[in-house]
């Protein structure tokens, strides 16, 4: 059958579509996520996806509930572009994540009306939500997240096929046993306030707080349609996510994989070139600098009062 979306908030927000990785070369990048991950390329597997508007190259590849968008700007990178903007700045990072939003006119006067200024593909103002089949609140309002919300499904998901639930297995079975996707994780200045402005603007149903250890972080874990959210503020000085958030502030970091066997997940990452270590017993990172600066932590334990659990 094919994947049971839950939304939360009046609006509606529901399945995260993707999450974006940017990188200098989307087709080197969509390899390297088959290779390890055994992904499944369903846009752009023959010929890279190309969009005018926003001068950039893509592909989409499916990992169990997961979807990741595979974007590199058309170089060299046009700093008046969204995408060229970004990497120009930041580099080879996860970028953003979107989401699927039932009413989203809806929304877009909700976040309007808390003075969130949104732009719409290409750069520029929103002025009327009815013209647009999706829109980026500016992150600088959103206390770091910058997120894609979208009027419908990303076209040829897999998720929507009805044998999903059959096919999902197949990273089940992967020697990284993945089990599902455990959560995004977004690094914060001021974990109070950014608590405040998740409530406020998402509606963010509150599961946790508590320290990660294998962050260094005090976190608090919500529920944002069919996707969990960690806000992460560290507590330790030296570790990455700290480095981190004293380079880009509030960002996303990292992706948390729910996996069943930490040591086949080592003896997988190191097969393949990557190098990894365990900040915490229940914890494996893969190295960032051989994961093209994406931080990839895979966990045998799942979030306190994890939904999906």
């Amino acid at each position: 059958m094919e994947r049971q979306v839950k939304t939360t908030g009046p609006f509606g927000i529901g399945s995260m579509i993707h999450v974006v990785h940017m990188t200098d070369d989307a087709a080197e990048l969509t390899a390297w996520y088959e290779d390890v991950f055994d992904a499944v390329t369903y846009m752009g597997m023959d010929e890279l996806n190309y969009l005018p508007p926003e001068k950039r190259w893509a592909t989409l590849v499916m990992i169990s509930d997961y979807c990741i968008e595979v974007m590199a700007p058309e170089l060299p990178a046009d700093s008046a572009t969204p995408v060229g903007r970004f990497y120009n700045r930041f580099g080879r990072h996860f970028h953003s994540t979107g989401y699927r939003v039932e009413d989203l006119e809806g929304l877009f006067h909700h976040l309007d009306d808390n003075e969130v200024v949104i732009g719409k593909p290409g750069g520029g103002p929103v002025d009327d939500p009815s013209t647009v089949g999706y829109f980026y609140p500016s992150p600088r309002q959103t206390h770091g997240l910058m997120v894609e919300c979208c009027r419908s499904e990303m076209r040829g998901d897999l998720r929507l096929r009805p044998e999903w639930s059959s096919l999902r297995k197949i990273w089940a079975r992967h020697p990284l046993g993945i089990e599902r996707p455990s959560h995004i994780t977004v690094g914060v200045e001021g974990l109070a306030d950014a608590r405040k402005v998740y409530e406020r603007l998402w509606m963010a149903e509150w599961l946790y707080e508590g320290r990660n250890e294998a962050l260094g972080s005090h976190s608090v874990y919500f529920q944002l349609g069919d996707s969990l959210i960690e806000l992460a503020e560290p507590e330790d000085s030296g570790t990455h996510l700290a480095e981190h958030v004293e380079q880009f502030h509030n960002m996303i970091y990292a992706m948390t994989w729910k996996v069943t066997d930490l040591d086949s997940v080592e003896r997988h990452l190191t097969s393949k070139g990557i190098g990894s270590s365990r900040p915490a017993p229940t914890t494996v990172l893969a190295n960032p600098e051989d994961a093209f600066n994406a931080v990839h932590l895979f966990s045998s334990a799942a979030v306190p009062n994890d939904p999906w659990a």
